[in-house]
């Protein structure tokens, strides 16, 4: 919206024509969506607790949680609203793959408001039922492959890339590549919630992340810049360096209220959402190992729950005193803080080795 009117003014005045830069446009995205957040976060807070929006806290987890109980939940809708608000002020609406991930991620955002609003107001525990978020969160995610599939006009845009080796290049076909996107949406958004249990967990390795994604965007999408890291061009594709963006600003934003003792919790209308959105955009750049390596504690999360169903369910012994992995933490002692803190340290580490991959290789 706001490139175009850029676009229309720099015929009269050169100096607009600075806004055709992607980099200036991902800097003020960031910065949009922290204003907006910061802005609305406040009055939304009053609301949710007005309306006694609170979370509900398992009594058969850490005591010191118990307090939480009440406190206001469906936050990230403040984040998506953020997101697609700066998104559609500093993108290039003509570009197909900034709706394909605005598309994405507000599909799933809709999916956890559903599931969210049936546990917080209906009081039931439930929410939608397991089957039923799986499958719409299933048809979302296919409907984006088969879509990206189609439209890919080059072979590496179905091709597995391996990083650190620039030779090694794995072509999918059009159903590896579906089954393969949709692994990598549906398990990365499943993913983010698994790990949303604790105050401002889940959100800062969002933000590093959607950070490091902004970067891997810019170069793909930069042809000079993608010939000379080895990595596959693909035309168009850097405008979702301010999609990305947007979203570390926004949530960055959030954990200014989300950062312990937490004012507002995410709920799985933010947790869903985001996930899908760095599934979809590592999609798209082609980076799908490099997003298991940098979402590691998002992977080492979900490996404890499957772990410790498969062990109870097998052998009738738990593998961890409560799965996720960061219960089994706080039930050793750790307090919320350390276990927060630590983990955002590991996903640190994980995002420079990530980004390493652009130039060893």
């Amino acid at each position: 919206m706001l490139l175009e009117l850029a676009q229309w003014m720099s015929q009269d005045i050169r100096a607009f024509n600075v806004f055709n830069y992607i980099t200036l446009r991902a800097v003020f995205a960031a910065l949009t969506a922290l204003a907006i957040s910061f802005a609305v976060g406040p009055a939304m807070i009053r609301k949710l607790t007005a309306y006694k929006i609170g979370q509900s806290v398992r009594d058969d987890g850490p005591q010191s949680h118990l307090i939480k109980a009440g406190t206001p939940t469906m936050g990230g809708a403040l984040i998506l609203v953020s997101i697609a608000i700066t998104t559609l002020l500093w993108s290039d609406l003509s570009n197909r793959y900034v709706w394909v991930v605005l598309l994405t991620t507000l599909g799933f955002g809709v999916v956890g408001w559903v599931d969210d609003y049936r546990k917080v107001v209906y009081r039931n525990p439930k929410g939608i039922s397991a089957k039923s978020k799986f499958f719409w969160q299933s048809l979302i995610a296919i409907s984006v492959a088969l879509y990206l599939a189609i439209t890919a006009s080059l072979p590496a845009q179905t091709s597995l890339i391996v990083p650190f080796f620039k030779q090694i290049v794995i072509p999918l076909g059009i159903f590896g590549f579906v089954m393969l996107t949709y692994f990598v949406i549906v398990g990365t958004s499943n993913a983010v919630n698994l790990t949303d249990g604790l105050d401002g967990l889940a959100i800062m390795p969002i933000v590093m992340i959607s950070s490091a994604l902004a970067v891997f965007t810019y170069v793909t999408g930069h042809a000079v810049f993608a010939k000379y890291l080895g990595i596959p061009y693909v035309p168009h594709v850097g405008e979702l360096a301010v999609f990305c963006a947007a979203m570390a600003g926004a949530g960055l934003a959030f954990l200014w209220f989300n950062a312990y003792p937490a004012e507002v919790f995410m709920g799985d209308v933010g947790a869903l959402a985001l996930g899908a959105a760095l599934g979809v955009v590592t999609v798209i750049v082609r980076q799908e190992i490099v997003l298991v390596i940098m979402g590691g504690v998002f992977v080492v999360e979900t490996l404890s729950v499957m772990l410790q169903v498969a062990s109870f369910k097998m052998t009738g012994k738990r593998i961890f005193r409560m799965a996720p992995l960061h219960h089994h933490y706080e039930l050793k002692g750790w307090k919320e803080n350390q276990v927060v803190v630590r983990f955002w340290i590991i996903t640190m580490m994980l995002v420079l080795i990530g980004l390493s991959t652009l130039k060893l290789r």
